[in-house]
């Protein structure tokens, strides 16, 4: 978890944000120049560290419930076993060797496989039979678009005689 909860980032920029509220008063009509310093530099630094605690307590609560917690989850559920989960490589590193409860997941798994291939290959000729109509509508446009055409030539034919 690291130090302070991760959010060392958010103490630093606090500390220093509350060194520079408490430094303020006393340079006060020191120089014109440090006023203005002062007036920047204090609301700047505050809404710093609050920044660095919001994005500090949003990073915590995507990591609780991100894939790692899932996938160890769903080992100890399926096999009983205590397990690694590292999600940036897709790696399950079992620490003991549950043969029966690794089958049992594979064919879960095998079985989800199945099922989403055969649903993919449904999906693929819906999408074939979607774009044979839509090939149909565009020729059935044509037509009635050269339809339409031949009509406006035929009156501006009879027109003319």
């Amino acid at each position: 978890m690291g130090y302070l909860g991760n959010h060392l980032a958010t103490v630093v920029t606090g500390a220093f944000a509350a060194v520079l509220t408490a430094l303020w008063p006393i340079f006060i009509g020191f120089a014109p120049v440090l006023d203005f310093v002062f007036v920047m530099a204090v609301p700047i630094t505050w809404f710093l560290a609050f920044t660095c605690w919001i994005a500090q307590k949003s990073s915590d609560y995507m990591h609780a419930h991100s894939s790692n917690h899932r996938v160890a989850a769903a080992i100890e559920a399926h096999g009983g076993q205590k397990g690694l989960a590292d999600s940036s490589q897709g790696i399950i590193v079992a620490e003991n060797n549950n043969l029966p409860g690794l089958q049992k997941v594979q064919s879960e798994l095998s079985a989800d496989l199945d099922e989403l291939q055969k649903s993919l290959k449904l999906k693929d000729s819906e999408i074939e039979r979607l774009n044979q109509q839509i090939a149909n509508l565009r020729t059935l446009v044509q037509i009635e678009t050269l339809k339409a055409e031949l009509a406006n030539l035929k009156m501006l034919a009879s027109k003319r005689k």
